[in-house]
């Protein structure tokens, strides 16, 4: 009887220590980053400087529903180069439609403050970064259309990337078959519970990109590198034992904006109002730990 109670005693440590020793496993510290969209937070032209809507034109501020990057970049100051900073992140790019381009069938997208990366903290290089660069390729949003003086919701895509390879996408229930290469500024509309669909290309150069050390570091026409700048560099050391949390706070104040016809402030594209702008207007990276 002694040597059964000793053994069940046994046991039953032997089973506590394992479940606690495998509950005690250290997770390594990860840089975590998310995105948020901001209608309130100031609207840059591609030189970091603010601007407003001009005269004959009007915008709105997007309801935002996901976006994708393709790169991400820590920068230590205003002099570093596109490239030569911590590149953390690149997305899947392919040759299927000719030239390289991101391939948007694996393509991450997230809405606002769901993680987009996580990186081991002991991947990023030591250093004391100042800017962050990131390349958007992707957006998907709600707008206001007027058609016949009744205004009705629809859905939005926006492939501001460099250059994208797209087979078929979808708004809803409607389906755009590309199959093929798009340069930054392909679009493509679908109104909610109404059976209209569209899409087009943006000219090059309309979408704007901020950044706000193009004097020192630019970046190459047609991408849609948007830099910003922490208020507090982040500084990297190798030796945290926490997560690191990186949000990419966007401006999207009157980031769709278009040519007027009749100036009363509401898109009307059934009478020749043409979009003239899709690029979000700014970044403010920051950083908890």
């Amino acid at each position: 009887m002694r040597l059964r109670i000793f053994l069940v005693v046994l046991l039953g440590g032997f089973l506590s220590f394992s479940c606690s020793d495998k509950d005690d496993v250290a997770v390594e510290p990860q840089l975590i980053i998310k995105f948020k969209f901001d209608p309130t937070q100031v609207r840059l032209n591609n030189l970091g400087q603010s601007s407003s809507v001009p005269s004959g034109n009007a915008a709105q501020s997007p309801i935002f529903n996901s976006i994708s990057a393709h790169y991400f970049e820590l920068a230590p100051n205003q002099y570093t180069a596109l490239g030569d900073g911590a590149i953390l992140y690149k997305a899947s790019e392919t040759v299927t439609g000719g030239d390289l381009a991101i391939d948007f069938s694996k393509a991450k997208i997230v809405g606002e403050n769901e993680i987009f990366l996580s990186i081991p903290l002991s991947q990023v290089p030591q250093g004391n970064y100042e800017y962050v660069r990131v390349s958007l390729s992707y957006q998907n949003y709600d707008i206001s259309v007027r058609s016949n003086s009744v205004d009705y919701i629809g859905s939005l895509e926006s492939f501001v990337g460099y250059n994208t390879y797209i087979t078929t996408h979808y708004i809803g229930n409607n389906s755009f078959p590309v199959n093929a290469n798009k340069l930054q500024g392909y679009w493509a509309f679908g109104l909610h519970d109404f059976p209209y669909a569209s899409s087009g290309q943006a000219p090059p150069g309309a979408t704007t990109v901020p950044n706000p050390i193009a004097s020192t570091s630019p970046i190459p026409a047609g991408s849609c590198v948007v830099t910003g700048k922490f208020q507090n560099n982040l500084i990297i050391t190798n030796n945290e034992t926490g997560n690191v949390y990186v949000t990419l706070s966007l401006s999207n104040n009157n980031s769709f904006e278009w040519e007027e016809v009749i100036v009363d402030g509401k898109y009307e594209p059934s009478i020749g109002e043409n979009v003239v702008d899709m690029g979000l207007r700014g970044l403010i990276p920051s950083f908890q730990r």
